[in-house]
């Protein structure tokens, strides 16, 4: 699920900077910040590690700018470690291909906390030093032994405020309500947060959710097929299709609820209340080339919450570090998805279930959304 976001955070960041929203260099900083390294190479091509070197591995980009010394260059003046980036995406397949290889070209990876797992126990990823990684920089509950949280968005409900007038949804329940809340809906092609906003709506609490009843997601889901215009695998996708009037509601990523408020005049409108919060995490490679030490002190460095205020700002990741929040507007903080008042009405997804279970979840979502 992290890859998709991935992307369409750098969509946002071009979008942006093509509309004058940002200057040339904050979006230099920003496409840094998204990768957590230096903004150099920016291609698809994969980075090879060169001597006091780290590469750090993302989803990628067409964007090519230049090192950013605000976050690059403040690494390299720290340590001596230049920090190269690789776009060419670190799924599972990818990161198991590098070890197994027996020579790793990438050292720090973007991952999804239930994928380090997984790989982790089968020996592919670095357990994180928290002795280097300060865990006191994190939200409790968002450190796991392969991967240490980066940044969070959620998947939220949004609807047309045009159709809904004085008598908005606010819930997942009425979000599946075609009675009382008639029109089509969207919803994510890739299954992670869908399965709970279903059984939210069937009446499963939520400190009952996990492990989830799939069968019973499902047939949620399935009940409401007739209802669904479209599952987006993109940002883009999911704002067009409530801009364009095909959807009334669409569970979209937070990351995009600012924008189309915005690019709508306000006729979109969203709520946080039983959002899906999600955890965006950094690993590191078993034996990766610039050596574990090296990747865990850019880990660390990582966790300046100045650092990350800037992918907050540039595309409303909530930022890992709690200390941010103090650095936040009360007008800004309303977007953050990890301000306590908007974390309080949400639900963080299980990573311990989704690394056992989403696979073989998802076939079976795509089974029934494809029939």
């Amino acid at each position: 699920m992290n890859g998709p976001f991935q992307k369409d955070c750098i969509e946002i960041l071009k979008m942006k900077l093509a509309r004058g929203q940002i200057s040339r260099r904050d979006f230099t900083l920003g496409m840094s910040m998204l990768a957590g390294t230096s903004a150099i190479g920016l291609s698809a091509g994969q980075a090879q590690a060169q001597a006091g070197e780290l590469v750090f591995v993302n989803w990628g980009g067409d964007a090519g700018p230049s090192y950013d010394a605000a976050y690059g260059q403040a690494f390299q003046e720290a340590t001596g470690i230049r920090v190269r980036q690789d776009g060419s995406g670190p799924t599972e397949g990818a990161i198991a291909a590098q070890v197994e290889s027996g020579n790793p070209a990438w050292d720090i990876v973007d991952v999804d906390p239930f994928s380090a797992e997984t790989l982790g126990k089968a020996g592919q990823m670095e357990l994180i030093d928290y002795d280097v990684v300060d865990r006191g920089k994190m939200r409790e509950g968002f450190g796991w032994p392969f991967s240490a949280s980066s940044y969070f968005y959620s998947y939220i409900l949004a609807y047309d405020r045009t159709r809904y007038g004085d008598n908005p949804p606010t819930t997942m329940a009425d979000f599946f309500d075609t009675e009382n809340f008639p029109g089509m809906r969207s919803m994510y092609r890739w299954g992670a947060g869908m399965w709970e906003a279903a059984l939210l709506a069937d009446g499963v609490a939520k400190e009952d959710l996990y492990p989830l009843d799939i069968p019973r997601a499902h047939a949620k889901i399935a009940g409401l097929m007739p209802n669904i215009v479209s599952f987006w695998g993109g940002g883009a996708e999911s704002q067009s299709v409530l801009m364009n009037g095909e959807a009334s509601m669409a569970l979209i990523w937070s990351t995009r609820a600012k924008i189309i408020e915005e690019d709508s005049a306000g006729d979109i409108g969203w709520t946080w209340n039983e959002g899906l919060l999600a955890p965006g995490a950094m690993g590191v490679v078993k034996g990766n080339p610039g050596g574990a030490a090296a990747a865990m002190d850019f880990i660390a460095f990582a966790q300046d919450p100045e650092r990350q205020l800037v992918m907050f700002e540039m595309m409303a990741q909530g930022p890992a570090n709690p200390a941010a929040d103090a650095l936040l507007s009360p007008e800004d903080a309303m977007l953050n998805p990890v301000d306590p008042a908007n974390f309080a009405v949400q639900v963080p997804l299980d990573m311990s279930w989704y690394e056992e279970n989403y696979s073989a979840a998802l076939d079976e979502f795509l089974s029934l959304i494809t029939a």
